[in-house]
């Protein structure tokens, strides 16, 4: 079809998961392919200049990496059932979403992944398929083996007893509070998916979704949460528990109270560290100065910047800025920021005395863009 779109990526891939699902509820014509496909080799990764998935190849042959990057190119070719918002609350509820709900929970599902042993055995066969996808039960291992062993060497704790414990604790915790929204709202935002709901798909669908020892605790205590999943990865709108909502945002900038009951768990949780980047950034730029066009690392599409001492609340803090989580964070803070008294006002209230407040309000000494995929001062 000269109209499709080539989607490549994984199912036990995280950012994927945000782009699948984006895709199918926009009806944007799509098929998806492995990385194990010649393609992705000869031409997909030459064009983006990287090997992270998701990649996009859209019919004109512009290749797209990262699911923010593809999301945005998107909503201007397909700009029905819009992912961002237009209102000022809506719109800051939505951005902080895209951080905190993707970023935000990235750790809490990379650990829960690999610490407990019931998962093991099938994320590993998952990523062998995308390798070999038939391949044997053998060559299945060997290659999820490799993977997992890549993946496990990034800083995981010690599997204590007392460590999966606390990793249970705040997956049930954000069951629950999902779980409460889901009984009246089919979505984050009303009748139809916003980016926040794409966002969240990474951690409770790739991963703690699918991998058996997370999917047990949701089927067991979060079944609203397990069949918005269902309904998540299927290209129908509307579900039949909500077939009389109407298919729109909330009416006069309303965002509901279970949902800002969504963010603040995930920001209450892992919301600190996302100050603490932008704050050591900015001391980083104060110290630098950098020109517009610099590029940060020409080598690293994520990288981390330099080690700042950050004095936060009466503790300092060794900081080693994340710039992706910080161009994504710059999000909701330019808009934030943009914003006239007014508008602002009404989303401070919105936001409350949270943490979640301070996050869009901490300044942006220098704007930061993907181009070519490096990270780029604006």
């Amino acid at each position: 079809m000269d109209d499709q779109y080539l989607l490549y990526g994984s199912y036990a891939s995280y950012y994927t998961a945000k782009t699948r699902s984006y895709l199918r509820k926009k009806g944007i014509p799509f098929a998806e392919r492995l990385p194990s496909d010649p393609q992705f080799r000869e031409k997909i990764r030459p064009g983006s200049g990287s090997a992270r998935i998701p990649q996009l190849l859209t019919p004109d042959n512009i290749v797209l990496q990262d699911s923010v990057t593809i999301l945005d190119f998107l909503e201007l070719r397909f700009p029905e059932l819009p992912a961002i918002p237009t209102t000022p609350c809506q719109r800051v509820f939505v951005h902080l979403m895209e951080l905190l709900a993707s970023e935000g929970l990235l750790q809490l599902a990379w650990k829960h992944r690999w610490l407990f042993d019931a998962n093991l055995r099938f994320v590993k066969m998952d990523f062998g398929r995308s390798f070999r996808p038939q391949g044997s039960d053998e060559d299945l291992m060997k290659y999820g083996n490799l993977i997992a062993d890549r993946m496990m060497r990034h800083g995981l704790p010690q599997a204590t007893e007392s460590v999966k414990t606390n990793l249970d604790q705040q997956y049930l915790g954000l069951l629950a509070v999902i779980e409460n929204h889901l009984v009246e709202h089919p979505y984050f935002l009303g009748g139809h998916p916003s980016a926040a709901d794409y966002a969240i798909m990474g951690a409770v669908h790739a991963h703690l979704g699918r991998d058996p020892a997370g999917l047990r605790l949701m089927q067991d205590n979060a079944p609203r949460v397990f069949r918005w999943i269902e309904h998540m990865i299927v290209p129908e709108v509307q579900s039949p528990e909500f077939f009389d909502r109407a298919i729109e945002y909330p009416a006069d900038d309303q965002v509901p109270d279970t949902a800002m009951r969504v963010l603040h768990y995930i920001c209450d949780h892992f919301g600190q560290q996302f100050v603490l980047d932008a704050l050591a950034f900015n001391q980083l730029i104060e110290e630098i100065k950098p020109a517009s066009g610099h590029i940060f690392d020409k080598d690293q599409d994520q990288p981390l910047l330099a080690n700042q001492q950050i004095e936060y609340k009466g503790t300092t803090y060794p900081v080693r800025g994340r710039l992706y989580a910080i161009w994504l964070l710059q999000r909701s803070q330019r808009y934030f920021q943009s914003l006239g008294p007014d508008n602002q006002a009404r989303v401070n209230q919105m936001l409350g005395d949270s943490l979640s407040r301070e996050l869009v309000s901490v300044p942006v000494k220098a704007c930061i863009e993907r181009v070519n995929n490096r990270l780029v001062v604006a």
